[in-house]
Formats: structure tokens, sequence, C-alpha cells
């Protein structure tokens, strides 16, 4: 293993970056840990000119962002055939690790983490530079929930002297846009939509196109319209399968227009949610140090039950099912078949309406007795007379009185 690149002193191997080794290393001058990129130059000189002007515009793309979610870019330089990149040294995990440990986020920290790589793209964007490959593992996720977007590589910008070939397709084929797959011209909007398919994975656990090979997940990228994520997962409302829905959407013209009014949803979806009682960081590491973090993330707090489990919507809702239900209780015969035909579906019967009831309701829907029905009306006219004979008397005694 090499020693030094430049003045920077190598402490060891990260691991493997989208075009070569990550080291940790020291800068002397200053005493800083700092995360080095590097790739290789001993290639023909065709694909050396290529890479390394993909390299350096890498360094240059993100050394002109500073946003508290995008990694911070310290220097550039060469050794040799090896060309690098120092940047902050960042503590945490890769989003693609805490998917692979299989269990999901909850809601809300899957939207505090994807709010906050909207806003670092909305910045990018605002500075005409499109990341063109955002996925789980260019996004590295801080104990405390802080997350940073990494790997400008393959950014795109409007200056750039470095263009792609026609119709060469970069990116990850999982989270490419449909212009991507096209090989057309990818714009800030593209990166919205692999957001979108980053956020869909989030709350579900699997991503929305599939396939055994990459023809096959380009073709679902071009024509699959993917289940809501609620259909994976309960816990998400109706408000986040729109906003994934019009992420997702296949004309660009149709989905948000810029991440910053993306991030602005998913904080405002965000908001309708109690706040998680575990710290992010229990959630996120819990399988690294399982005797380390006590409790149980989302369920109690201070002894007192999470609200969310009393005021967030049934899993078992569903609009057009609770409008049938609710119509069969409450409106008339041709109201009832006209929804039945409008939503293609038969008027449900008075057990459906019960099993589709929460179990802690107050009220329960029963079908009302004959014999039920003849003492609420000889109730109600019990105390009719009762109400009759109270102001008789009441007239009476004025009369005596006055």
């Amino acid at each position: 293993m090499i020693t030094h690149l430049g003045r920077y002193e190598i402490i060891g191997e990260l691991g493997q970056g989208a075009m070569g080794v990550v080291y940790k290393a020291t800068d002397p001058l200053i005493d800083r840990v700092v995360a080095i990129k590097t790739i290789s130059l001993n290639l023909a000189q065709e694909e050396r000119e290529e890479y390394e002007g993909r390299f350096y515009q890498e360094a240059k793309a993100a050394g002109r962002l500073s946003h508290p979610n995008i990694v911070t870019i310290y220097d550039v330089g060469r050794t040799g055939d090896i060309a690098y990149i120092a940047m902050e040294f960042l503590h945490g995990r890769e989003l693609r690790d805490i998917l692979n440990d299989g269990k999901l986020l909850p809601v809300d920290q899957a939207l505090d983490i994807v709010s906050q790589v909207a806003m670092g793209l909305a910045y990018a964007h605002e500075h005409e530079i499109v990341h063109r490959d955002v996925k789980p593992s260019n996004i590295m996720v801080s104990p405390d929930g802080h997350v940073k977007i990494t790997d400008f590589g393959i950014a795109r910008m409007a200056s750039s002297g470095v263009r792609t070939q026609t119709g060469m397709v970069l990116g990850s084929p999982k989270y490419m846009s449909p212009e991507q797959v096209m090989g057309k011209l990818a714009d800030s909007r593209s990166d919205i939509f692999s957001l979108g398919v980053m956020l869909y994975e989030v709350l579900t656990g699997q991503p929305p196109f599939m396939g055994e090979n990459v023809n096959a997940i380009m073709y679902q990228t071009l024509n699959a319209v993917p289940p809501p994520p609620s259909t994976h997962n309960p816990a998400v409302p109706d408000m986040l399968n729109f906003i994934v829905a019009k992420a997702l959407a296949k004309d660009v013209d149709s989905r948000y227009q810029n991440a910053k009014d993306m991030a602005t949803d998913l904080r405002a979806c965000r908001d309708s949610f109690p706040r998680s009682s575990g710290a992010v960081a229990q959630e996120l590491y819990r399988k690294a140090a399982p005797d380390t973090v006590p409790g149980s993330a989302g369920l109690e707090q201070d002894g007192e039950s999470n609200p969310a489990v009393t005021i967030g919507l049934s899993p078992s809702f569903d609009s057009a099912a609770a409008t049938m239900r609710l119509a069969a209780l409450t409106a008339s015969q041709d109201e009832i078949d006209e929804l039945s035909r409008t939503f293609k579906m038969v008027r449900p019967g008075i057990d459906e309406i019960n099993r589709a009831a929460p179990p802690t309701t107050l009220f329960s829907v029963k079908p009302p007795s004959s014999t039920a029905m003849h003492k609420r009306s000889s109730r109600r006219g019990g105390f009719l007379l009762l109400a009759i004979i109270a102001l008789v008397l009441l007239g009476l005694v004025t009369a005596f009185l006055f």
C-alpha cells in the first residue's frame, strides 16, 4: 500500500470508490484527518484523458459547493500515475449499508434522511450542477442523523469541457431516470427521479424497478408504474404516496420541477408525524452494537405510549373502500348505487363494515334489531311524555303563585 499522496500521509484503506481506491489519511500541515479518493492514470491514452477529465470534473464541481448536506472538498492533486481528491472524512454509514440491515426505518426518520438529500441537491442544482448518480451508496448518514451527498464524479456542469459519448449511459441502472435510460440529456429533474427511486426503497425495503438483468430493469423504468409504497409498508401515509408518485413521473414536466419543492413536501409530511422517541443513532447503529442501544425506537418514551399509535392512519385505510363503507351507513340507495358504479365496487355488507372498524373504536356498527328499534322508540316516547307533564306542572305552580 502507498504511504503518501502529495503531502498527505496514508493511514489505511477505506474501500473501493466509483473510480478507484479511497484512503483515510492525515494532512500534517493542519493535523486534519481526510478521505482521499484516487484513480489510477496508468491507462491507454484515450481512456486516461476520459478518466482524468471526469475525475477533475468531480473536484471542480463539488469544490464549488458549500452546503451542510454535501461533502466538502479540500484539495486536488496528482502523484505519478495517481490523481487524488482530498475531502472531509465522514463518520457514519452509507445509506446502502443501513438498508442492507434488512430493517425498515421509521417513516419519519426516512423522511429526515431523504429531505436532507433533497436540500443538498437543490443547492447543487441552483449552481447548475447535476449529480446524475443519486443512490444509497452515495449518501452518508452520521450517528446524529446528519446526511451528506458524496461522489459528484459523473456530475455534469453546464460549463464542463468533458462530454459523454452520444447515447452513453452514466449512473446505476436501478436508480436511473427514463431519460438516462434512453441516453438523452439529463437535467436536475433526472436527479429528482433518482431521489424518488431511493425514497421508495427506503420506505419499502425494495426498489420500484427490478429485473433479472440491466435490460429488464431499464424496461421497467421506462414502462412500469410501481404500486404505492403503502402497499409494502402500511405506515406510509397517502400524502407520501403522492410525493413518491410525483417524483417518479415518467414525463419530466410532470415531476417536481426542482428539488427544493420536493424537500418542502417531504418536510411537511414529516411534520405530520410525532418524533420517534429513539435517537436516529439508536436505529441506524442497532445492528452494529445491539447491547449499547437500550429501548426500542418508536414504541415508548418516558413510560408513555407513542401518540402515533392512536392518531395515525389505520393500516387498512383505503379511500375508496372507506367511502363506500360510510355511504352504506349514511347515504341513500341511489347515492350508494352511483358510488358503486364510480368505484366499480360492490356495496359492503354490515359484516364487512364491522371487520374494517378499528378494534379500539368506541362505537361498533351492528344491525339494529326490531326489538332495539322499538325500545329506542319507546324511550323517546317516554321522554316526550315526561317533558309534557313537567311543563304542565310548571304552568300550574306559576299560576298558583302569581
